[in-house]
């Protein structure tokens, strides 16, 4: 007997007025933006569900963030008719709250990815959870820790996790996001969830457990983000952002904010980018010029997604000069982590420029991040930048400019562990490909060596 019809599902398709062809595109698009590219999806596997046959677990969690964003509101797959056990679990939705108790949330998480369970390391990057932020941005009054048994934690435990921060931050830039990735997982859902429960000699220092404990959250979705695992990247930043509202610390929330916003816009989602830069610039009011600008070209960067160019430019403009008159050493909290802000705001200025358009100026500013970053330890954006510089001059039409460049990044990407680097070299040689088929020399020689890099890199 064939099952029911699917009500609930069809009045939600009707609401968004789209065609099955367009929701299956949809749900494809989704499902290879998440790393998935295994789930095909056609009109028929459509009407299917809307007779009554379930899609699969991933498929039918990308359905529900594609229809979520249609619609304009966050749905759940039990909004959609769907009664699996999956549906009715709450694991989909793991995470994808800025309400729950952080330090419980994030051990969740985290045993989930050590277990790379398919709900999160597959999960879609949720444009509705982007916006969860703004509506408690800057709240003055945390939520008081539970109450918790064991030892006293003090300072020596918080310098403690802050070291380990650097280690593992220190670790991350030079050598890619997949080296230590579990063990920083571990740490923080093991020793440093047990560090939050601990009880404290005074409340300023439970507040800075729970910012140390942030800057790993933070760093734990960097890791997932430099996999390609974007969904559960944004768990961790909205955990992260969680416990920058727990210790009181602004600065520790405007820089989370901040790292929202980069991702909607690295994820072509623009939808709430300039709100949450906004609300990371307001945040910081009163930190120093080197960290404030950071703030600023993020703003710049919302503003040239919501094509606003002139004023995307004037910002750029002024986080070049805020750069150029602070100081690294004035840097305040989990900013200091993260390379020269003159650096950073080389890079997304780059950024800037190639979204209006202007490659020249593009190819300049992808030059100056990739000199700034050669003398440091940030040898992952390094190679990026010159990998872009590259992609720059191509642009431009400067071929063997091009490969000389990208010749210089694959140097840089020498033992790097990560997906974006993998993804920027297969981007080198889909660039490369109309210049091979011409016999062109030097793209024939890059190619080459972009495939072997390749081959030993996947």
């Amino acid at each position: 007997m064939d099952p029911p019809r699917n009500q609930t599902l069809a009045r939600v398709v009707a609401s968004a007025e789209l065609s099955y062809e367009a929701i299956a595109k949809g749900v494809q698009a989704v499902a290879n933006a998440s790393g998935n590219s295994a789930i095909r999806t056609s009109k028929s596997n459509v009407s299917y569900w809307v007779g009554g046959k379930e899609p699969n677990p991933d498929t039918a969690r990308y359905l529900c963030e594609f229809l979520s964003r249609k619609v304009g509101r966050p749905l759940t797959l039990l909004d959609l008719g769907f009664n699996s056990p999956g549906a009715h679990s709450g694991e989909a939705n793991l995470g994808l709250t800025v309400e729950d108790d952080p330090v419980e949330t994030l051990g969740r998480i985290g045993r989930a990815d050590i277990e790379r369970r398919d709900f999160l390391t597959r999960a879609a990057y949720s444009v509705a959870a982007a916006a969860l932020p703004l509506g408690v941005a800057g709240e003055a009054q945390a939520r008081t820790a539970h109450a918790l048994a064991g030892g006293v934690a003090g300072a020596a435990e918080v310098a403690a996790v802050r070291d380990m921060v650097a280690m593992f931050t220190a670790i991350d830039e030079r050598h890619g996001g997949q080296h230590g990735r579990s063990t920083v997982v571990q740490y923080l859902t093991d020793d440093v969830r047990r560090l939050c429960q601990a009880r404290f000699e005074t409340d300023d220092l439970r507040k800075e457990m729970f910012s140390a404990a942030g800057s790993l959250a933070y760093l734990a979705g960097w890791k997932a983000y430099d996999a390609s695992e974007h969904g559960l990247a944004q768990r961790y930043y909205l955990q992260a952002f969680n416990l920058a509202r727990s210790a009181e610390n602004r600065a520790d929330q405007a820089y989370v904010l901040r790292i929202l916003a980069h991702h909607g816009m690295d994820n072509g989602r623009p939808e709430h980018v300039l709100g949450l830069a906004n609300a990371a610039l307001e945040l910081s009011r009163g930190v120093d010029p080197a960290t404030e600008s950071l703030f600023v070209i993020c703003r710049a960067r919302a503003l040239a997604e919501s094509g606003q160019q002139a004023e995307a430019r004037r910002e750029a403009e002024r986080a070049r000069e805020l750069a150029l008159r602070g100081e690294t050493a004035e840097m305040m909290g989990w900013a200091t982590m993260w390379g020269t802000p003159k650096a950073t705001v080389d890079s997304h200025t780059a950024k800037i420029y190639a979204r209006l358009g202007d490659y020249a100026a593009a190819e300049v500013h992808h030059a100056g991040a990739r000199k700034r970053y050669a003398s440091t330890e940030h040898q992952r954006i390094a190679a990026l930048s010159a990998a872009a510089e590259g992609g720059a001059q191509l642009k431009q039409g400067q071929i063997e400019a091009a490969c000389a460049t990208w010749d210089k990044a694959l140097d840089t990407m020498t033992g790097i562990r990560s997906s974006r680097t993998v993804k920027s070299v297969r981007a080198m040689r889909a660039d490369l490909a109309p210049f091979r088929t011409r016999g062109a020399r030097s793209a024939l020689e890059l190619d080459e060596r972009a495939r072997t890099w390749l081959r030993q890199a996947v």
